[in-house]
């Protein structure tokens, strides 16, 4: 009876509080300084834009290159045929699991809902923990571009060797700790036709109806992950409009702060692997060789726009070992490689 005199009180939701809270902001700051700040925002606002396209032009091809991925993976691949292709022991499968980047050739964008489909099917923790790692620097397109940019040299083989170690390393580290159910959310439901590959009674579906499945669930699936990869390239790009950089560059040639400075660089710039080495070359002769190596091995595995669909996929202790293993292994490599390969 009390709890229908008395109903609780509704909630404001969140957004309306976080406007109120700007406008407050907004009239309660000095007047010259409120028209200072939008000034500057106005000044910077083409810049905003010509960023934000470009990240997000560069990201989309390889987000549906992913999604069609998974619409295939889906369709085409049984779970029997997944559990033959993968070994059952730990180490080798996920050995296989972090060169599965040569066979699937996505970028960090696209990989994310390929590896979360090929959960579904029965990929085990710690291939699919690797996969999601390695591919986006064992990509070929990738290996040809940092060949193209550095050159078929030690930079090259220092990438891929250090990223697929950092990747099957914390494959390992995921698949002894907890069991995938504690890891991993739910997968959202799909409304796709639903295909029985061994129907009882009804024949086999035909290959059209199989393919417009695949294009269903990639449909789907570009638009769930769109969301946080349209949300991730705004922050990446008010980051790099609106924050100085130059203050990363300044130390840029401690044998530390320069590995800590490009890979904070690396988060902030949310550069899709496929040309990240071209960025990176510019940094030659400001940043130290062991700080350049590691921009170019934690920025495919973290960055903000990835960070964000790591959280579609895994539960938030598990995201943030996700990200702390790569950071503090990419961090010991670059640091490691500036005080024994300071000529690289």
């Amino acid at each position: 009876m009390d709890k229908m005199q008395n109903p609780p009180a509704r909630r404001i939701p969140r957004p309306w509080l976080i406007l109120l809270a700007l406008i407050i902001i907004l009239f309660t700051t000095p007047q010259d300084i409120t028209l200072s700040l939008m000034s500057r925002i106005f000044e910077r606002l083409p810049d905003f834009a010509t960023i934000f396209l470009g990240i997000f032009i560069e990201a989309a091809p390889f987000l549906l290159f992913g999604t069609l991925g998974s619409g295939l993976v889906e369709i085409f691949f049984s779970q029997d045929l997944l559990a033959r292709l993968i070994p059952k022991n730990n180490l080798s499968g996920t050995i296989i699991g972090g060169l599965m980047g040569l066979v699937f050739p996505v970028c960090e964008c696209g990989v994310v809902p390929l590896t979360r489909r090929m959960f579904r099917k029965g990929l085990p923790l710690g291939a699919g923990i690797a996969f999601l790692l390695a591919a986006p620097v064992l990509n070929p397109i990738v290996l040809l571009s940092t060949a193209s940019a550095f050159g078929p040299g030690l930079m090259l083989a220092l990438r891929a060797a250090l990223s697929l170690i950092i990747a099957i390393s914390t494959g390992l580290i995921f698949s002894s700790s907890s069991p995938a159910t504690e890891i991993l959310k739910p997968a959202p439901a799909f409304a796709p036709p639903q295909l029985h590959f061994n129907p009882p009674a009804t024949p086999a579906p035909g290959l059209a109806e199989r393919w417009r499945s695949v294009l269903a669930i990639a449909l789907d699936e570009f638009f769930e992950m769109g969301r946080y990869l349209v949300i991730g390239a705004l922050l990446a790009t008010a980051m790099q409009t609106f924050l100085p950089q130059n203050l990363l560059v300044s130390i840029g040639k401690g044998p530390i702060l320069s590995v800590i400075a490009m890979m904070l660089l690396a988060v902030l710039l949310s550069i899709c692997s496929t040309v990240d080495a071209f960025v990176a070359l510019g940094f030659i002769g400001i940043f130290s060789p062991g700080a350049i190596l590691a921009f170019l091995v934690f920025g495919p595995m973290v960055d903000i726009k990835s960070a964000l669909m790591y959280a579609r996929v895994f539960n938030p202790r598990a995201l943030l070992y996700l990200i702390l293993f790569p950071f503090l292994l990419s961090l010991l490599a670059g640091i490691l490689v500036n005080y024994y390969l300071p000529g690289l």
